[in-house]
């Protein structure tokens, strides 16, 4: 399939100059600073007091480098949010905080109200960004496919794919699992989204019988969702430039969280003075403010980056509109028809169709009905009469599925019809060939 509408060939280079007009400006030097001394504070629990298991791996993670991926690094400051969020929470306080009425207890206790608000609101923000992030990806993506039912199919993919991704996150909760828990799940469900790309950009897993029937889909939009993950593909780039201060928010969430861990089960010896809350209420204050900052920063780079340019800007509308599509005159009087022979059952029957416009229209009646070996017809679906209609169906049976135009009602007006139909063979079956990949590849 050829590059289309003089789209430019989205590469790492391509992307490169793209990032030149937008710099971001640095972090703070606060923001190492407020880390390392929140770091230091954290050492300082565990004289004397060795870490328990999961503390111990905390602190390996806070050592080590956080990770490439920026996508993962935002899953990780949301995970690290919602943790520090549930040691704020009121009835998990250390005894000693609670009953405790000492000036710096007291002044500690109203310092972590106010912590509380700014994680909580943080989230929120970063919590939206994903939402939208995901959504515009996919939809950008959808713009370059034909916008009759195969698209329809690929949207109802998803969809499903991400009800049955909810009802997981849900039985994790209600089966008891943790933040950590679930965080890993999210994780893994957003590497699978991620896979769902490659395989349609390199028609393979549940996409590959889909894939030879999306006749105009820009070549370089499916080398780029293809090579999406690639250690040196398009998105290094994007790492390369904007990677590092996400990475050192992420470091400093996770200091930040790890002192509180620590603090909440030694705070008898922790030995709490101001300038130990006045350095804590310092760094959050500087990473939430840092981290919406990067967060608007990048939502404005997402937003115009070339890969989400718009398939009109890129010239495809009209060629999206003409593929495959025929066009007939049904006389006045007349019906016709268009005979499928399905041979497996989940085989998908789509069309898309329209009265042409500028003509003698008004409506046409549509309807499909199957006929098994033996010559018995069952209507799949009912007679109506209509303008235009896109839809689908799952077959349940094998056999001939006829669909036919009726304009036997009419005396006097012959119908202009443009249409496309397809019968498309079983694309759910190849679902359960991807996802056994996907665990074979995890």
């Amino acid at each position: 399939m050829a590059s289309t509408g003089g789209l430019v060939p989205i590469t790492r280079a391509f992307l490169a100059t793209y990032y030149d007009k937008y710099p971001f400006d640095p972090l703070p030097d606060g923001v190492s600073r407020l880390s390392s001394q929140i770091r230091s504070y954290g050492q300082d629990l565990i004289q004397g007091f060795p870490p328990t298991q999961g503390e111990s791996l905390l602190i390996q993670e806070a050592d080590s480098q956080p990770p490439h991926k920026m996508d993962e690094n935002m899953w990780k400051n949301r995970e690290h949010i919602e943790e520090i969020l549930y040691l704020l929470e009121r009835p998990r306080w250390p005894p000693l905080l609670l009953q405790s009425s000492t000036s710096e207890i007291a002044e500690f206790a109203i310092v972590l109200g106010k912590l509380k608000d700014k994680f909580q609101t943080t989230l929120g923000i970063l919590e939206s960004f994903q939402a939208r992030n995901s959504e515009r990806v996919f939809n950008t993506v959808m713009t370059y496919m034909p916008q009759d039912f195969r698209g329809t199919l690929i949207r109802q993919q998803k969809e499903r794919s991400e009800r049955n991704k909810q009802a997981e996150v849900d039985a994790l909760i209600n089966s008891g699992g943790s933040i950590g828990d679930r965080y890993a799940l999210l994780w893994k469900q957003q590497m699978e989204r991620r896979r769902q790309l490659v395989q349609l950009g390199s028609a393979s897993g549940v996409y590959k019988t889909l894939v030879k029937y999306l006749v105009g889909v820009p070549q370089v939009l499916l080398d780029f969702i293809r090579q999406i993950n690639d250690d040196d593909g398009p998105m290094e780039e994007q790492r390369q430039r904007y990677g590092p201060p996400l990475y050192s928010l992420t470091r400093m969430v996770l200091v930040i969280r790890l002192f509180l861990s620590l603090a909440w089960r030694r705070f008898e010896a922790l030995k709490l003075n101001r300038l130990h809350i006045s350095v804590l209420e310092e760094a959050v204050d500087v990473y939430t403010t840092e981290l919406q900052r990067f967060i608007n920063f990048i939502s404005e780079v997402f937003a115009n980056s070339p890969f989400f340019i718009s398939a009109e800007d890129g010239s495809m509308l009209e060629m999206r509109k003409n593929d495959e599509y025929k066009e007939i005159t049904v006389p006045a009087g007349k019906s016709y028809e268009i005979s499928l022979t399905v041979e497996s059952i989940n085989s998908y029957i789509g069309w898309d169709f329209s009265l042409v416009l500028g003509k003698m229209n008004m409506d046409i009646g549509f309807s499909v009905e199957y006929t098994n070996n033996g010559g018995e017809k069952t209507l799949i679906l009912p007679y109506r009469r209509c303008e235009s209609d896109q839809g689908n169906f799952s077959t349940c049976m094998a056999g001939n599925y006829k669909l036919i135009w009726d304009n036997s009602y009419s005396t006097f007006f012959k119908k202009a019809l443009r249409y496309k139909v397809d019968c498309i063979p079983p694309v759910l079956e190849e679902l359960g060939e991807a996802s056994e990949r996907n665990e074979l590849e995890e």
